[in-house]
Parts: C-alpha cells; sequence; structure tokens
C-alpha cells in the first residue's frame, strides 16, 4: 500500500501542492500552482490552497503546509513575505474553518531542508549542514547530526546596511537587473559571511534558482562545500508531506 500524504508550498508568489510518495520521496500526482493572492490574506491565501485540495480530491485526511514565516504550533509569528495580517494566526484553526480539514505547518525552508536531509544531498550528512532556499527571500534550515533546528531565518540576518534577503536572495538579483557573475560575486560574499559565523559542513541551495547553479557556480568559493539541492523546487512539498505524517503519528 502506497504511503501518499498532500501537502502545500506557500510561497510569496505562488502556492504549490501535490499528493506525494513518502516512501520514494517524490511527487506522485502532478504538481498544482496558483497565484500567491494580492493581498495575501489569511482568508485569501487558504482559499487558493483548498482550489489545490480540491483539484486532488484529498479528503478526511491532514494535509501538511509549508508557510514562510516562523511557525510555532501551528501559529505564524513572522510576515517578512507575506501579508502582516498573518502575524498570531492560528493556521490549524482557519484551515480547519476554511478547508474542513486538519492540518500541520511548518517553515517552508525547513519543511525544504527535512526533504533533502532525507532524500537528497544531506542524506548521511553528519555535523553541521545549512539549506537555504533562494527565492523572494532567504530561507534557511539547520542541521546538526541529522536533527532539526527549527525557525532559523538567516534572510533576516543583520548585513551590511539591512538584511542578506535584500542582497543575496532571487528576487534581488532581478530587482538590481543583475549579470549572473554579478550575482554569483554577491551570494559568494553571503555565504562566505555565513560560513564565517556557523562554519558548516555542508551549504545546500535549494529554490527555483537551484535549477540555473551552473550559471553563477564557478563564481562561489570551492571551500565552501556549496552544492544545488536535488529535490528543487519540489523540496518545500515533500518536506511539508513528511512533517505532517510525523506530527499525526
Amino acid at each position: 500500500m502506497q504511503n501518499i500524504q498532500l501537502a502545500i508550498d506557500v510561497g510569496a508568489t505562488g502556492i504549490k501542492g501535490a499528493l506525494v510518495d513518502l516512501d520514494k520521496g517524490e511527487l506522485h500526482s502532478e504538481r498544482i500552482k496558483y497565484d500567491t493572492p494580492k493581498p495575501a490574506t489569511p482568508d485569501a491565501v487558504i482559499s487558493t490552497a483548498k482550489k489545490i485540495i480540491e483539484d486532488l480530491e484529498w479528503k478526511d485526511k491532514p494535509i501538511g503546509i509549508g508557510f514562510p514565516a516562523i511557525i510555532k504550533n501551528n501559529v505564524c509569528l513572522t510576515a517578512s513575505n507575506i501579508d502582516k495580517s498573518w502575524i498570531n494566526v492560528d493556521l490549524k484553526k482557519i484551515v480547519h474553518d476554511i478547508v474542513g480539514l486538519d492540518s500541520h505547518t511548518i517553515n517552508d525552508a525547513d519543511a525544504a531542508g527535512i526533504a533533502e536531509m532525507h532524500f537528497g544531498k544531506g542524506k548521511d550528512q553528519k555535523g553541521t549542514v545549512i539549506m537555504l532556499t533562494l527565492g523572494t527571500g532567504i530561507g534557511s534550515a539547520f542541521f546538526k547530526d541529522g536533527l532539526l533546528l527549527p525557525n532559523i531565518e538567516l534572510g533576516r540576518m543583520y548585513y551590511r546596511e539591512s538584511v542578506s534577503e535584500h542582497y543575496a536572495s532571487n528576487s534581488a538579483r532581478k530587482r538590481l537587473d543583475l549579470s549572473w557573475e554579478e550575482y554569483g560575486k554577491e551570494l559568494n560574499e553571503f555565504l562566505e559571511y555565513v560560513d564565517r559565523i556557523f562554519s558548516p559542513n555542508l551549504m545546500m541551495i535549494g529554490g527555483g534558482i537551484s535549477k540555473k547553479f551552473e550559471k553563477y557556480q564557478e563564481f562561489i568559493n570551492p571551500n565552501l562545500n556549496v552544492t544545488p539541492a536535488v529535490l528543487k523546487n519540489n523540496a518545500g512539498i515533500i518536506g511539508a508531506a513528511m512533517h505532517c505524517q510525523l506530527v499525526s503519528k
């Protein structure tokens, strides 16, 4: 019998969802994506997620959610890349009110990291491993000997005259119209900064930009041990599904 779980990955620009085969660590269905509504209020976002749940004909069972914020006990505590109305919202309650299903929510980068640690480049890695998701912001997931240290937000770390995601995220690359060489050097400076502080054994690059790693790889210091994530943009969905199953037991 297949071990299937539905999960939703909420992002600043898109809301994605799919059925996940938890034994294989891969999508079991097509990945469905809708644009994140503007404004991305709680009612609007969960109503959009409901369309994905209905498209996939998922009923009666809990859903996993990866969300771009610090999440504690299913409550959203920050809103750096989502509407401010999310702060202090109980996702379990609002999902049940709108969708009628139970749910379990985790920070989106933590979700991506969990998946990559189990099915990707982080498998069997010891020491400190950092997963970085480069998108609208910079998400980060920290692991020590395979154990997650949740809700560490390197994207909001003070850096230069602002925060790091204003310089090294994919949205910063687009906003500043950087060439791949310029972006690679900018990203490398940030990665060297992270390395000086945390001394990780491995840094994994995830998010949509991981698919273009070869365009900026030559500008990354090879001594940093940086690698693109295997699961790429599906990691958040897979990890949210894994988290849902784990906490549902």
